[in-house]
């Protein structure tokens, strides 16, 4: 059961124990001994009595005697003296007693204590020191301040701000990371994981003088952080490794366990004062922060694209441990009663904590041996790493008494039943059951695993879990508004039976993204649903709730559902989406059959059978001291002088050489380093000790051989060892009290392994061969690799020296001839400290094999005895510069197993068959044709070029710089960035090369200059290096200069005979831009011309000179001119960019000798895309020659015969074939309404005072561009103007806002934002502010409409009646539908007067717009005969001009757009009548022969927009009748008297007028007929003084015609009669253009 109890206070002081605690527990031993009650004697009365008259006897006396009272204070005062001296001297001798009886625990407190407050690498020798990056971190950390600051600035203050309203006002006055950067102390690699990662633990360590300062200026509040603690350990998991640059996919940071955060806050007090913080304190801030960083919370930064963020964010559990808390005992008595006389016992209870997950047992009355017999289900989200933590308190009525704590790995949890002793306590032990549950991704062994569930017992009533759940919520769209129409503020609440999560809270908006993940324990999937609930920050009002029944997770193959849900009770359009994953909960060990693992028991053995020789082994440890009068080898001055030495040290045992430290010029060195060495007790082994003197040359001298002097000081200790560890905690105590330079930590113990054999191992194909590898922190050992079986048996011994028996970790991997891993086994050492004998003996289960795996060996730990031994020190005298000591050692030697490798690589070859020689049916192209690929370089900046323009000849300017791009012949220059050191250029070329070796590519720098251009830098890049990277994204270093570097995208594009993947090569190309408005080639098109025949003689009878020219786009190639024959062969090979397979084509024109043309033919690209391979490869006829003439371009190599060119039959189709996507298009209607708090940017006498700004919008949707007026001098303007652009619904775009101050020069940016398309797509219909980007201050009013089109008149009048109801500005009428057209072919079109065939094009006009088919002058001619092999479409998008059941379509066509070949009239009303609104037929064309006709479909679709629906409510945005600047509105009366012929004007009243001052506006109504602007037009009411909604009822009359009327409007002005030259005078104005006068009409 989940605790909600605050953790009992004692545990932090039983957690960190000190000094001063040991010191108090002392006196408090002493004050009791002092304060035990005496009896009352007579005898002590009497003598307290005597000394009371004693000390007053002499002043009686002296009064008696008329002694000077002066002599009397001296005696006084000398009698004080002398007692305080000695009361001193007492205190002394009492602190210097209890001192010399406490040191030993004195001693091992203080070094405890100094270790513990040492870094991780000093503890744990598994952890590098990496200095060199805390050097990397000081360098980058002035960097890494103007980011956190910008974050916090631009990023977290807005987030805060919207947060509450009590915080609108917030602002960060003062950010300032300081100059002290965060320190990495250790780093620990875990290599042991899986291979697709790497697994880092960063111990970090940070003291910063942090400075950052906060402001709410509506409650006059200032405060702040002066100062940043933070010391844990984080883990760093780069994930997933790629093979590209740059090798990892994205890295992964978390606090397994929560870090140790000291904020020091500055002001605290003053901002908690604020509403909605006062509920808050100082620690709750904290625990909020450093929660913040914990498991399962993990901070992602991916490094490249198409990533699975949220997979990273929030990935699956490791595991689940279910943890059977089972008993304890031996537990301490905290407990007593009648004051301390009778002592009890305890009421125990437990707390069990991983990571954020805590767990509290019911406690248990007086006992010390509770059994509590509960069960806890926790989720392991990092292995290793993640703790069990168990604490034991007494409950108490006041305060829990501590009864002792442990901790453990979940890492090495398989299934145990274990006990664990209780730390920071005299006694007590605790008994838990663990069982480490995998995640299995199907329901196989679902009801296995209910069946088994069943039957476990556990006492706090809760049913064990069979599955787990994981749901990540990832965003929703299109939410309800709220009452009042405001914006939500959504969260949403998950429910699984009786446990509910809550998402964080999205404020004020309808599209929220919340990205978080969630996990449920499921006890039945089979009959529970998800409930969730979308409801507002408040949780009253609901805004959707969805159920979605777990069976149908089940039903799926992968138990998970990734999808969008729409969501019920909340919006047509409300949906969210999920990722929900189902995993089965499956104890591993129980997969082994009862039978196989009874006929394992049978014929395995179940201990090993080791030789009697084994762990017999000792440790000697040598500790080299000192040297002393070594002899002097370095000679100064040709040896004149003489110098010292640098001595060092070899010494060589057992087959293992220590070479020491060199101490430089020193005849007595000091070394003070030791080393240790495992021996067998044998005898005949020596220790060799040499010592040396380093030299600079090849040979160090030898300090031996006739030397006058020199010894050295050693001290040798065999190190006996035992079974039991009884006495290890005091040697480790013992040695953390020692250091050396060589930083050896002595062994604590020694570790003895017995692999005997495996069995059961899993094989793929042939059985394995098998090597086991043991590795214990950085020792590693292997076993000889077994001939291939399933069942290896190796009977091999190691030995390990091991540091600290309590932490150290053994790892066993077996593999495939050390390749291919087989499975593991993980065992911590401070196993085999509970066993008896300190000794596992037994089958061990594999992890990351199959269940029958297994391995049997023998782990046998000796503690080292290192308080019993005896040492010795000599002083030994070097004798020809070594010496032996003769000891009952002996050497040990290691056989290490070579690693077979052999690989057999085989290439098969195809051989292509020969074309035939004669009548080709196909070419013959050379191999190398279309072998080449295409290289794409995108240029993207530069930053540091060097400054090479001076101004005045003095200073240094900046420069112009362009770059120049060569590769092989090809060339390509940028454009010139005027001043800048740090250009941007965003530009991109394409090469298509053959690869071919040595091939560089050279990038060079100038500074465009008036006369010759300045040098800046170049670099060459190796062409074969972009082809095997394939992708490269770097910056690039400038050689021959002193600074600069360049930014390039370089990518080598392989091309491939397929189209699977073109429409996603095509949306993807469509998304990029470039400044040089190149356009990225989607394929290559490779001809090659072979040959033709049959060709025509010249006009003077001669055979021709042919020569064939290819035109594709803007690129032209041309063959070679053969000599005169009508049957040329050419064999040339050409390649094109293709930039749209679709729409482009390829023309091919022979002539004899470039002036007399002998044919042409066409082919469009698109026909290649339905050939198998992409190939076209035949004979084809030329068209304008001989029926007989053919000619033979291709791009392939299969052979297939062609006899003959069929001639098509004249059968021609009754409709259209339009493509898949045709008519698919939707309207982005952009209504453009004001903007505030601009940018002021223009200034007043000469920038003294500040002025306004002239803004306009300019608004780009992909290669549409749209501009708003000028607003004259207006930080606040009102623009509504309203934009229309069609665009496919399934387009990946953004719309770009730019805001501009429009000036004389060149315009000022005042801020700029994009929305993405597919969101407006997704919400149809979007009414909000923008804030403007990349400028102090500025928001945007847009109302943004997706109108999807439909083929029904429903809603056509509804439509209509918009544009009466709406006015804009821009004069803009909205579209009221569709029109589509696809013109297919034409049929038996009349010859030309010259008597050729004709070249048709056709033109389409519908109101203003026009659009022509973009098969012009190059479509090969269309005779009456053969018209039905001519196709050409066009896909036409025309938006409805206002009169839409007036409007007429027009399709004239004619040929060469000079001679009319005919027209059609469509009306558009006739679609009206049609079903489904289509015409799809042949048309017979007005103006031609009767044969002529024209195969087109015409499809109208009406526009059905969302503000139809706001007509009937009376909310629709910018009404004629209420809508103008904004600034208010006027109530006016229009008719017209026929009789009088009089246009009579009634001004009613206004009202909502803006007022410019407190006391309101002095208005009045002007109005004016234009364009007359005479003053007989002119008229104006009288003036209302300060009143913002004043009445006028004022009546005007002008005489007008009634066909005058048609061509005049009426200019109503709303004027502020008290303005003055500061203030405008107009409030505002509207224009009345069509308005139906016959019948009058009053409106506002």
């Amino acid at each position: 059961m989940q605790s909600d109890k605050p953790e009992p206070s004692e545990s932090k002081g039983a957690e960190c124990p000190s000094s001063g605690d040991h010191e108090k527990k002392a006196l408090s031993n002493v004050e009791a001994e002092t304060e035990k009650p005496k009896g009352i004697s007579a005898v002590a009365v009497l003598w307290t009595f005597g000394k009371c008259l004693g000390a007053l006897l002499p002043v009686y006396l002296a009064g008696y005697y008329r002694v000077s009272t002066s002599l009397l204070v001296f005696g006084m005062m000398i009698y004080t003296g002398w007692k305080h001296a000695r009361e001193a001297k007492e205190t002394r001798l009492k602190s210097a007693i209890k001192l010399l009886d406490n040191e030993q625990e004195y001693t091992s407190t203080r070094v405890s204590k100094i270790k513990r407050d040492l870094p991780a690498w000093v503890n744990f020798p598994d952890v590098e020191k990496v200095e060199w990056l805390n050097k990397v971190l000081q360098q980058v950390w002035p960097f890494v301040g103007q980011y956190l600051e910008k974050l916090l600035v631009e990023t977290i203050a807005p987030s805060i701000r919207a947060s509450s309203s009590h915080l609108q006002t917030l602002s960060f006055t003062k950010v300032d990371m300081g100059d002290k950067a965060m320190k990495v102390v250790g780093i620990k690699a875990h290599t042991e994981n899986d291979k697709g990662q790497v697994l880092l633990d960063l111990y970090i360590s940070y003291v910063g003088n942090v400075e950052i300062n906060v402001e709410v200026k509506r409650y006059f509040c200032k405060a702040g952080v002066k100062g940043i603690q933070l010391h844990g350990m984080m883990r760093v998991i780069l994930e997933p490794l790629i093979g590209d640059v740059p090798i990892v996919g994205a890295v992964s940071m978390f606090f397994i366990r929560r870090p140790k955060l000291d904020i020091n806050w500055t002001g605290l007090t003053n901002l908690l004062d604020i509403p909605g913080l006062n509920v808050m304190s100082d620690s709750m801030i904290m625990d909020a922060i450093a929660s913040f960083l914990v498991l399962p919370n993990r901070l992602v930064v991916p490094l490249v694209p198409g990533l699975h963020v949220a997979q990273l964010r929030s990935p699956l559990p490791r595991g689940v441990v279910r943890i059977h808390l089972l008993e304890a005992q031996k537990l301490a008595a905290k407990d007593n009663y009648v004051k301390g006389v009778m002592a009890g016992l305890s009421d125990p209870y437990a707390i069990l904590r991983v990571g954020p997950q805590t767990f509290t047992s019911k406690h248990i009355d007086n006992t010390d041996a509770p059994k509590w017999g509960e069960m806890y289900e926790v989720i392991v989200h990092e292995v290793p790493g993640q703790e069990l933590e168990v604490e034991v308190y007494d409950k108490d009525p006041d305060k829990d008494d501590f009864l002792g704590r442990t901790k453990l790995d979940l890492g090495i949890v398989k299934k145990s039943i274990v006990w664990f002793t209780l730390k920071d306590t005299d006694s007590g032990r605790v008994h838990f059951r663990l069982e480490w549950l995998s995640l299995l991704p199907s329901t196989d062994q679902l009801e296995q695993v209910l069946k088994r569930n069943e039957s476990i017992t556990n006492k706090n009533a809760d049913l064990p879990s069979s599955a787990i759940l994981v749901i990540y919520l990832d965003k929703a769209e299109a939410l309800p508004m709220k009452k009042g129409n405001k914006e939500p503020n959504p969260m949403v609440q998950l429910s699984v039976k009786d446990v509910t999560r809550e998402s964080k809270t999205c404020y004020t908006t309808i599209n929220p993204e919340f990205e978080e993940a969630f996990t449920f324990f499921i006890h039945d999937p089979r009959n529970q649903d998800i409930d969730i609930q979308v409801k507002d920050a408040d949780r009253v009002q609901t805004l959707g709730n969805l159920t979605i029944p777990l069976s149908r997770l089940l039903s799926n193959s992968n138990l998970s559902l990734d999808q969008w849900f729409q969501l019920e009770n909340s919006g047509s359009a409300s949906r969210i989406y999920l990722n929900a994953i189902l995993r089965v909960l499956w104890l591993d060990e129980e997969r082994i059959p009862s039978d196989v693992s009874s006929s394992l028991s049978q014929q395995l053995p179940q201990q090993t059978s080791s030789h009697p020789s084994f762990a017999t082994e000792g440790l000697l440890r040598i500790h080299l001291l000192a040297g002393q009068n070594l002899v002097p080898k370095d000679n100064l001055m040709g040896g004149m002088v003489k110098g010292k030495s640098d001595p060092y040290v070899k010494i060589s045992i057992g087959g293992e050489t220590f070479t020491s430290e060199v101490i430089k010029g020193n005849l007595n060195p000091t070394w003070n380093e030791m080393y240790e060495v495992i021996l067998t007790q044998l005898p005949g082994q020596d220790l060799h000790v040499e010592v040396f003197d380093k030299d600079m040359d090849m040979k160090d001298d030898f300090m031996g051989s006739d030397v006058k002097s020199g010894r050295v000081h050693l001290i040798l200790e065999w190190v006996p060892t035992a079974s039991e560890s009884d006495r290890l905690d005091q040697v480790l105590q013992f040695y953390s009290q020692q250091s050396y330079k060589n930083k050896a930590v002595p062994s604590a113990g020694l570790l003895f392994l017995f692999v005997e054999q495996a069995d059961g191992l899993s094989k793929s194909g042939k059985d394995p061969k098998v090597g086991a590898e043991l590795t214990l922190g950085a020792t590693s050992r292997k076993t000889t690799v077994c001939e291939r079986t399933t069942s290896p048996q190796w009977s091999e011994a190691f030995c390990f020296l091991v540091r600290d028996p309590r932490e150290d970790i053994l790892l066993v991997k077996l593999s495939h001839s050390w390749t291919l891993p087989m499975g593991s086994v993980v065992i911590p050492i401070r196993e085999l400290l509970s066993e008896p004998q300190l000794v596992l003996d037994q089958w061990f289960h594999l992890d990351g094999a199959s269940p029958e795996s297994q391995i049997l060996l023998r782990a046998e730990l000796k503690v080292c005895q290192s308080l019993s031994i005896l040492q010795f020190s000599f002083f030994y005298c070097l004798f020809l510069g070594f010496f032996t000591i003769v000891s009952s050692v002996t050497s040990h030697e290691d056989a290490d197993a070579k690693k077979p490798a052999a690989d057999l690589i085989q290439d098969e070859m195809e051989e292509s068959p020969s074309p035939a020689i004669t009548q080709p049916p196909h070419t013959s192209p050379d191999i190398s044709f279309a072998s080449e690929g295409l290289l794409r370089i995108i240029l993207l900046e530069a930053q540091s070029l060097v400054a090479k323009d001076k101004v005045m000849g003095i200073a240094k300017g900046k420069s112009d710089p362009y770059a120049k791009i060569s590769v092989g012949e090809f060339s390509f220059k940028s454009n010139v960035i005027k001043e800048n050191l740090d250009p941007v250029w965003n530009e991109m070329y394409e090469v298509v090369l053959r690869p071919q070796s040595g091939q560089e590519m050279q990038v060079e720098l100038y500074d465009k200059d008036m006369d010759k251009d300045d040098f800046l830098g170049r670099f060459k890049i190796s062409v074969a290096d972009i082809i095997s990277s394939q992708y490269l994204d770097q910056w690039y270093t400038l050689n021959d200069v002193k600074s600069g570097r360049v930014r390039l995208i370089l990518e080598w594009v392989p091309t491939v005979s397929h189209n699977n993947s073109l429409d996603q090569v095509m949306r993807l190309l469509s998304l990029q831009s470039y400044q040089n408005k190149a356009v990225p080639c989607a394929a290559l098109l490779f001809v090659y011309v072979d040959r033709a025949h049959s060709l025509p003689f010249k006009k003077s009878g001669k055979e021709p000179k042919a020569g064939a020219e290819l035109v594709f786009g803007n690129t032209v190639h041309k063959t070679k001119v053969c000599d005169r024959t009508r049957a040329p062969q050419w064999n040339e090979g050409f390649f094109f960019k293709v930039h749209n397979p679709k729409e482009e084509m390829l023309i091919i024109k022979l002539s004899s000798a470039w002036d007399q043309p002998m044919g042409s033919l066409v082919v469009p690209v698109r026909q290649l895309l339905s050939e198998p391979q992409l190939v076209l490869d035949q004979w084809m006829p030329l068209d304008g020659a001989l029926p007989e003439m053919a000619g033979l371009p291709t791009d392939t190599k299969k052979a297939e015969v062609v006899p003959e060119i069929p001639k098509p039959a004249q059968v021609l189709p009754p409709h259209t074939t339009p493509s898949q996507g045709f008519a698919q298009e939707g309207l982005l209607r952009i209504h453009l309404l004001e903007a505030q708090n601009l940018v002021a940017k223009d200034n007043l006498m000469g920038g003294m005072v500040k002025g306004k700004s002239d803004p306009y919008v300019k608004i780009n949707v992909g290669e549409v561009t749209f501009k708003s007026h000028v607003i004259k001098e207006n930080l606040n303007p009102t623009w509504n103007e309203m934009y229309e652009v069609v665009l496919n619904g399934h387009s990946i775009q953004e719309i770009k806002f730019e805001a501009f101050d429009k000036d004389i020069d060149s315009d000022d940016f005042l801020g700029r934002f994009s929305i993405k398309l597919n969101e407006v797509i997704g919400s149809q219909y979007t009414d909000q502010w923008y804030t403007l980007k990349d400028v102090k201050s500025g928001r945007v009013h847009l109302i943004l409409e997706w109108v999807p089109a439909v083929s029904n008149t429903a809603r056509l009048e509804q439509v209509l009646q918009l544009q009466s109801l709406q006015t804009f500005k821009n004069k803009a009428v909205p579209a009221a539908a569709l029109l589509f057209v696809h013109i297919d072919r034409a049929h038996s079109l009349s010859l030309k007067k010259s008597g050729k065939e004709p070249k048709a094009g056709a033109e389409l006009v519908l109101g203003e717009t026009a659009h022509k088919t973009k098969v012009r002058l190059f479509l090969s001619c269309c005779s009456a005969t053969r018209c039905d092999n001519c196709f050409f479409y066009c896909y036409i998008n025309l938006i409805m001009s206002s009169h839409f059941i007036s409007s007429v379509t027009a399709v004239p066509l004619s040929s060469g757009w000079d001679q009319p070949m005919g027209s059609l009239v469509v009306p558009v009303k006739n679609l009206l009548a049609e079903p489904q609104l289509v015409q799809d037929q042949w048309f017979h064309l007005d103006g031609a022969s009767p044969e002529s006709q024209i195969l087109l479909r015409a499809e109208l679709k009406i526009l059905a927009s969302k503000m139809t629906d706001l007509i009937g409510a009376g909310t629709l945005p910018c009404a004629a009748s209420g809508c103008g600047s904004g600034n208010g509105q006027v109530k006016l009366s229009l008719s017209y008297a026929s009789q009088e012929r009089k246009l009579i004007v009634i001004v009613h009243a206004c009202r909502g007028l803006l007022s410019q001052h407190k006391d309101g506006v002095d208005s009045y109504v002007s109005l004016m007929l234009l364009p007359d602007k005479s003053k007989a037009t002119k008229k104006k009411t009288g003036v209302k003084k300060r009143d913002l909604n004043p009445e006028f009822n004022e009546r005007f009359e002008y005489d007008l015609s009634k066909d005058e009327i048609r061509f005049r409007r009426l200019s109503v002005s709303v004027k502020n009669n008290s303005s003055s030259f500061r203030s405008r005078d107009v409030i505002g104005q509207l224009e009345l253009a069509e308005v139906d006068l016959v019948s009058g009409v009053t409106e506002w």
